[in-house]
């Protein structure tokens, strides 16, 4: 953001959990030109109790790179002020976070907008491997991607 304050664009991928406060805070220091902030927080589902944990994998390097060139984009086309993207990684339990993607701007449609695009295309175009891991002891597969995912993203074509 403006006046010296950390880098507009902040990517991560971690196993350590994340602070939504604290994260808000870092991209909203300095001087106040943001008129909005949008958050998300992508929490692991319990799937109705037949999930204990989603294990995510990614293709380090890559992953990070492919998110930054989104966020890149988002901050472009959105004119966005600050956007944090920080995907975590690892065995997560139900109720955990998973992913957090905030957008700063001057207005609210730009920052919704923002939070949305980069979301979208992170669920799609990331290099990230979900495996499930069932309450009854079962691992099960990799999980398939959906096409409701690749519909969500193409709207921004």
């Amino acid at each position: 953001m403006a006046g010296g304050a950390a880098a507009p664009v902040v990517v991560r991928v971690q196993h350590a959990d994340f602070d939504v406060a604290a994260e808000t805070a870092r991209l909203t220091a300095g001087p106040a030109a943001a008129g909005a902030i949008v958050a998300f927080t992508g929490l692991c589902r319990d799937e109705g109790g037949r999930l204990s944990a989603l294990e995510l994998e990614h293709y380090p390097g890559m992953a990070e790179a492919e998110i930054s060139r989104i966020c890149r984009e988002a901050m472009d086309r959105f004119s966005l002020l600050g956007l944090t993207a920080i995907h975590r990684v690892g065995k997560i339990a139900p109720g955990e976070n998973i992913v957090l993607v905030i957008a700063a701007a001057p207005h609210r449609h730009a920052a919704f907008d923002g939070a949305s695009f980069v979301m979208d295309y992170l669920k799609t175009s990331a290099p990230f491997w979900k495996k499930e891991h069932f309450a009854d002891g079962r691992t099960g597969g990799w999980v398939d991607a959906k096409e409701s995912d690749d519909r969500a993203r193409d709207k921004w074509s």
